[in-house]
């Protein structure tokens, strides 16, 4: 009979899967840094093609020479509050790319990382252009020929 009551309690201690997706999208006691989340949106942007780098403070790029390793979260913004989250992304992009496809497919990605990551939900992802890389494009130009007008002298 005592090992019915027990299997009863062990019942009675199961949540249903509702239950336990409530609990587990809730975060409660669980607190992710700023700079977690900045890595996780530095990440998805840099996975962006037509991303040529991201565009970060002073400070940034001085941490960057003296650490030797690249920073992730450089030129990411992030404010969380509330178990909600506004990201403010400082890119640089490629030379020749379409800039409004590129935001938005950077927005999609930071929203999609950081919610499967965190749980958090993300309320706005503002891309900032910062620069366009024209380093292919002086590449190009080095490249092809130049033709030289010759005078005629007389």
């Amino acid at each position: 009979m005592e090992e019915n009551e027990n299997k009863i309690e062990e019942v009675e201690e199961i949540k249903t899967i509702e239950e336990a997706e409530e609990k587990s999208s809730n975060n409660d006691g669980i607190e992710i840094a700023e700079d977690v989340v900045s890595v996780i949106a530095g990440v998805a942007v840099s996975e962006v093609k037509g991303v040529y780098g991201m565009a970060g403070g002073f400070a940034g790029g001085i941490s960057e020479v003296f650490s030797g390793k690249k920073n992730l979260s450089k030129g990411i913004k992030v404010n969380v509050e509330n178990k909600e989250v506004k990201v403010d992304v400082n890119i640089i992009v490629e030379y020749g790319v379409r800039i409004p496809d590129v935001a938005f497919e950077i927005q999609n990605r930071v929203k999609k990382a950081i919610e499967a990551m965190t749980g958090l939900k993300v309320l706005e992802t503002n891309i900032h252009v910062q620069g366009v890389n024209t380093d292919q494009t002086q590449a190009k130009v080095e490249k092809e020929p130049v033709e030289e007008v010759k005078e005629e002298q007389q």
